[in-house]
């Protein structure tokens, strides 16, 4: 791996590829700073080496230059996090944007514009990508929320740094977390695999069978599984097309030796809604006009055992609605036994939106090993795909 510990970066103006795709409120202030604060660390190393840093991100998906995406309004909270002053450049190419980027100093940080302002980006235009790449000496990928796209700033700008180009240390820190899960983590190997559908976590399951001991499946996912084994499941989420590819799917985990570890009891309710009134019941025994919308009591046990006895624990997706207050417990239990697992000596990977969501939610951020802050490129790296901004640092 090329990593920034190999390059020599005294007077280099490293052009640093950062996710700085952060949430704004109305007033257009950042209401979540956790990918700025993931990219502080690379962005450190560069400026106590004696180099100066030239940061490009996009944010939001603006349809041409959009003042409402500008990042001139991060600049303020950018600077803040990184404890240093933060120029800020009215656009990401350009002869004043060169100018700027020619005169900066070493140990000083200039902002550009949002890449995204220029089509040419997420079309991976290579002439984009060059002009791009002239602000710089160094160019150093931080972004994994973006690895999994063949854009300008992620993919193709790389061929212009021949031996001057590296992983950011938050690009290093996921991708050797994913190999944790996938190649050398310690046995037993745990995934943990929630959220609503089957079909959107099909190659993952591939992917990840011959890697795993055993596969918890919670959530929607669940009641397909449980109808396909001739279970009552009420009104809750199924996807009635993939009932044959689930019987198949428990058959080859069989013949692999990796135990699926399914719910028995949940919390169900005959209304979508935090108030409604629940009962427990037995998974496969949902009466009629009900819907399951968390993990039972029985269901928490069992999957608690299962953490606790793994070694290596990948959670991917909720097993409950946690998002109302009532139908929470499963995911929280579930995040508090990886917790505990975790205190215990396993490496425990959090990924996917929702995961992550709980995790800040709930207060388990700081006590599992490593939380990823790239929702579709982790997915895509756990399908076994090469990802187009990690093969390009390779070459």
């Amino acid at each position: 791996m090329n990593t920034l510990s190999k390059l020599s970066l005294n007077n280099e103006k490293v052009l640093i590829r950062v996710d700085f795709n952060v949430p704004l409120n109305d007033q257009g202030k950042v209401t979540d700073d956790t990918r700025i604060r993931a990219a502080k660390p690379t962005i450190d190393y560069v400026l106590s080496n004696g180099g100066s840093c030239i940061l490009m991100s996009h944010l939001g998906r603006p349809k041409g230059k959009d003042a409402q995406f500008s990042l001139s309004k991060i600049q303020e909270t950018v600077s803040k996090t990184l404890e240093v002053p933060v120029i800020f450049a009215k656009d990401c190419i350009g002869t004043e944007t060169q100018e700027r980027a020619n005169s900066l100093q070493n140990g000083q940080v200039l902002l550009l514009e949002n890449l995204r302002f220029y089509e040419e980006e997420t079309k991976g235009d290579k002439d984009f990508a060059k002009q791009l790449s002239s602000l710089g000496s160094v160019y150093v990928n931080d972004a994994f929320g973006t690895a999994h796209r063949a854009h300008a700033s992620t993919a193709v700008i790389a061929s212009f740094f021949e031996n001057k180009k590296a992983f950011g240390k938050l690009l290093e820190q996921e991708v050797s977390s994913i190999d944790k899960v996938m190649n050398t983590g310690e046995k037993p190997v745990l995934a943990i695999l929630g959220g609503a559908k089957v079909s959107s976590k099909i190659t993952i399951i591939e992917n990840i069978l011959e890697k795993i001991d055993h596969l918890i499946i919670g959530g929607g996912m669940a009641y397909t599984f449980i109808k396909a084994q001739g279970g009552s499941i009420g009104h809750s989420l199924c996807e009635d097309d993939y009932l044959q590819y689930t019987r198949d799917l428990l058959v080859l985990a069989a013949e692999k030796n990796v135990q699926i570890h399914l719910p028995i009891d949940v919390v169900c309710t005959e209304e979508f809604d935090n108030n409604s009134q629940s009962q427990i019941k037995p998974i496969g025994s949902i009466p009629e006009k009900c819907m399951g919308l968390d993990s039972g009591p029985d269901t928490i046990s069992k999957f608690r055992a299962v953490i606790l006895e793994s070694k290596t624990i990948l959670w991917n997706g909720p097993v409950g609605v946690f998002e109302f207050p009532n139908f929470a417990k499963g995911t929280i239990a579930l995040g508090k036994a990886i917790a505990e697992s975790t205190s215990k000596g396993a490496f425990s990977l959090v990924g996917g939106g929702d995961s992550v969501a709980a995790v800040k939610q709930f207060g388990f951020i700081n006590q599992v090993s490593y939380v990823s802050t790239g929702g579709g490129a982790m997915l895509e790296s756990l399908e076994g795909k090469d990802l187009p901004g990690i093969a390009a640092l390779r070459v």
